[in-house]
């Protein structure tokens, strides 16, 4: 795929999760009475705009992003403004953004599934288990082929990988078929923080064998929506999961920037649709956590100046200095986005990928 097939698929992607952000803060700022005087596409400066009743609506040179301007944001004196409004609408309205990229992912992982998709079923052996580990100490050896986890049946190496990640510090039932053929049922427990190089349970799986035949797979609707639902949230478990891993200290977190993702959105284009859907779900899941995050500039850092202002009793923090906590915010991370692009040109020009 050409370098611009893949940034315009990249950029494609972002608007449509923008829009879908930015039509939740939208949508509950109207349904509360709040004036909406510009939804924009991109950062400005506007490149075209026309106006529908008190509203704006807007394209923007700069594609990587998004906003809903509404009225008095941070000051109450404003007419219709935010500001002037409960605790509950203030809040409602600032997190409506990062629940719509929670929700399509809902959709987006149906239409995943029901689009047609490669798949693949092959019996899932270990190539080894590492002493001491809790496989061992449930007495599973190299050889020995994983069936199932908790009833699923497991039909590659990346549901069983999958499934572990799911179930970090909690007992799973793996049913197992050893080299003898006989069954046999064991618990182990994955662990936060396995020693390096021996991942949650100590098992080292084999690939898929050669000449593994590749099925293309589509899930009719009634099946594929409730698969979506249950993506989503195993996914939300998954990003919890990771985040928790982070916190002890068993893995580090990976920042990418805008070119390291157009290159990833390119990478899972070439793989199909069906692929780049589900890539973009992740994407909106991502950006809805990060988003509610309680940091100057993000929503999350406005719902705290909400949440600051319940606890001193309604004693507001100054419309003065709230705007600019939140402007030093926005220019640390657009600072923040500056370096991590650098760091993947850097890549490029060093490795060939902006991806570590």
């Amino acid at each position: 795929m050409s370098v611009i097939i893949t940034i315009i698929t990249f950029i494609v992607m972002l608007i449509i999760l923008v829009v879908a952000h930015e039509f939740g803060h939208f949508i509950t700022a109207k349904s509360r009475g709040v004036q909406v005087l510009e939804f924009g596409i991109g950062f400005p400066p506007r490149i075209w705009g026309i106006k529908r009743g008190e509203t704006i609506y807007s394209i923007n040179a700069l594609p990587l992003g998004g906003f809903v301007k509404l009225a008095g944001e941070e000051n109450p004196k404003v007419p219709r403004s935010l500001a002037s409004k409960g605790y509950g609408s203030r809040i409602l309205v600032l997190a409506a953004g990062s629940v719509m990229n929670i929700l399509l992912p809902i959709v987006l992982f149906s239409i995943a599934f029901m689009l047609p998709h490669d798949s693949m079923v092959y019996p899932v052996t270990l190539a080894s288990v590492a002493p001491n580990s809790p496989a061992a100490n449930a007495g599973i050896q190299a050889g020995d082929t994983v069936v199932s986890i908790n009833g699923d049946k497991i039909n590659t190496g990346a549901d069983l990988q999958r499934l572990m990640q799911l179930n970090l510090g909690k007992e799973v039932t793996l049913t197992i078929k050893h080299a003898d053929s006989t069954i046999q049922t064991v618990q182990v427990m994955p662990r936060w923080k396995p020693p390096q190089g021996q991942g949650a349970t100590g098992m080292v799986l084999n690939p898929a064998p050669p000449n593994t035949p590749v099925v293309k797979q589509s899930e009719p609707f009634w099946r594929a929506v409730p698969m979506g639902l249950t993506e989503c949230g195993q996914t939300l478990v998954l990003f919890k999961n990771e985040i928790v891993r982070w916190i002890i200290g068993a893995s580090a977190p990976q920042v990418t920037g805008p070119v390291g993702m157009a290159q990833l959105t390119g990478e899972v284009a070439r793989a199909g649709i069906s692929p780049l859907v589900e890539f973009a779900a992740f994407i909106s899941i991502n950006l809805g956590i990060v988003n509610i995050l309680p940091l100057p500039a993000l929503d999350g850092g406005r719902i705290a100046f909400v949440i600051l202002e319940m606890i001193r009793g309604g004693r507001r923090i100054s419309p003065r200095t709230e705007g600019l906590v939140h402007l030093i915010g926005f220019l640390l991370l657009i600072g923040l986005i500056l370096i991590v692009t650098y760091g993947d040109i850097s890549n490029i020009i060093t490795t060939g990928s902006a991806i570590p």
